[in-house]
């Protein structure tokens, strides 16, 4: 069969793809655009089997039909909690994927007596280093958000010295191998030292960041797919990547823009090391213990109303208790919106995502920057499981490690309500001195019973 329509296709899955990217920056067309690059893949897919010569057809059918079964078993009965390890497995075994295809195509040329040309040789390279240190990452931070491992940086002494090392270890042996691609040895070198550096960059950072982790895994595993599909010839995998890659990147800075963090910190791993208990401490104080009854009947009189949702309401599955809360709000003619912070939850757009599985409307869905001038004028703001997102240290306290982080300033509305179930701190390890402050009322239980405990209370007024 000839490949002169092989392009075409390609181009039209290429479009599709970046419609798909497009309409995913609103809620509201999300859907639309998941459809259209599944189906832009789905070409893709199909017309790469149609054109290139398969070993066998029944061993791919065998691996759509064991991929597909997999899939629809982990989408039926994953969490939405779990969804962020789910998101890092992803791009481990997209980069694992890319890393393999790499090493198999170079040892077939090795097999074949045959020698790449330099582009192919340097795409080899960077598969197998950017596919490795993905696969490895991502398991580590699968670990982390799992609680398989300490959520909590691990630092060791020489950290960015040794990371540094093997870092320019890994480039060397990767110059080596592309100068000569039959050097097995040293090719093998570059894979193990790939796999240490997904290791030893992703261990020294912490819970807090995990969603800035999991942006820029995201993007490295673009990027190696990228690079595989020079390897195999294939523009229609080098646009996929391409795009996957630079959409991670562009993520990658957003969120760390809105941690006040700077992205060569995050590329080069010196990012997450926080103490616990250093700064935002609050001495002496203690903080104001409420009954749900109490929040309703402040609640029963507001005229405007802010929800900010956080991670714990995500482990309470508490999003449509929340939204029956906020639609009886509204029957009693209060204001309710949602303050959607960047980094809120484990990954990026999780409360988002979250409230949409609620049938939120999207447009009462506000971010940061125009929720905040909103705060002064609110009669009550809600809390639901949030913390580092809240804590105004990272205003007012030099000596906090989220020292310039923006935040939700939640604390200059007229009565701020925080539901948690303990005054444990969040993934920065910090005191919040928001829970201490006089316009505050704590509400301590579980995200879901208490709102559904809040309803009941404002029913009866």
């Amino acid at each position: 069969m000839s490949d002169s329509w092989l392009p075409i296709a390609y181009l039209f899955a290429a479009v599709l793809f970046i419609l798909g990217i497009r309409n995913l920056a609103s809620p509201r067309t999300a859907p639309l655009g998941n459809g259209m690059a599944a189906v832009g893949m789905a070409i893709a897919v199909v017309a790469t089997l149609l054109a290139r010569d398969v070993v066998s057809y029944t061993v791919v059918l065998a691996g759509i039909v064991v991929g597909a079964a997999i899939g629809t078993v982990l989408a039926l009965r994953i969490q939405m909690t779990a969804m962020p390890q789910m998101v890092a497995l992803l791009n481990g075994f997209g980069g694992g994927a890319s890393a393999l295809v790499a090493s198999a195509e170079l040892l077939r040329y090795v097999r074949e007596g045959e020698s790449p040309t330099e582009l192919v040789s340097v795409a080899i390279v960077l598969g197998a280093l950017i596919g490795g240190l993905t696969f490895t990452g991502s398991l580590v931070a699968f670990a982390k958000l799992q609680e398989m491992m300490r959520g909590a940086p691990i630092t060791y002494p020489l950290q960015r010295t040794s990371n540094a090392v093997f870092g320019l270890a890994s480039l060397g042996l990767g110059v080596a191998v592309a100068v000569d691609p039959t050097a097995l040895d040293a090719y093998a070198g570059l894979v193990a030292l790939s796999l240490a550096l997904g290791v030893l960059l992703v261990i020294p950072i912490g819970g807090a960041d995990m969603p800035v982790v999991i942006s820029l895994l995201n993007s490295y595993s673009g990027l190696a797919a990228c690079a595989t599909g020079f390897v195999l010839g294939n523009s229609g995998l080098v646009i996929s990547g391409s795009l996957v890659g630079a959409a991670g990147i562009i993520l990658t800075k957003l969120m760390c823009d809105a941690m006040n963090r700077p992205l060569t910190n995050v590329l080069f791993g010196a990012f997450g090391k926080v103490t616990a208990g250093v700064g935002a401490a609050v001495e002496g104080r203690a903080v104001k213990a409420y009954t749900a009854e109490d929040a309703g009947v402040i609640l029963s009189s507001a005229r405007s109303a802010i929800v900010v949702p956080g991670y714990g309401l995500a482990v309470a599955q508490a999003q449509h208790a929340t939204r029956q809360l906020g639609d009886l709000l509204e029957k009693r003619g209060c204001k309710v919106q949602y303050a959607i912070h960047p980094v809120a939850g484990r990954m990026p757009g999780h409360m988002n995502v979250l409230l949409a599985e609620a049938d939120v409307s999207y447009d009462k869905l506000v971010e940061m920057e125009q929720i905040n001038p909103q705060f002064p004028e609110t009669d009550v703001v809600l809390v639901l499981g949030a913390n580092d997102v809240v804590n105004p240290a990272a205003r007012s306290d030099p000596g906090s490690p989220i020292y310039g982080m923006p935040i939700l300033d939640v604390d200059r509305a007229r009565q701020v309500m925080v539901i948690k179930r303990s005054l444990n701190p969040g993934f920065a390890g910090i005191d919040n001195p928001l829970f201490y402050l006089d316009n505050t009322m704590m509400v301590f239980g579980d995200a879901k019973e208490t709102v559904l405990k809040i309803i009941e209370a404002l029913k009866t007024l």
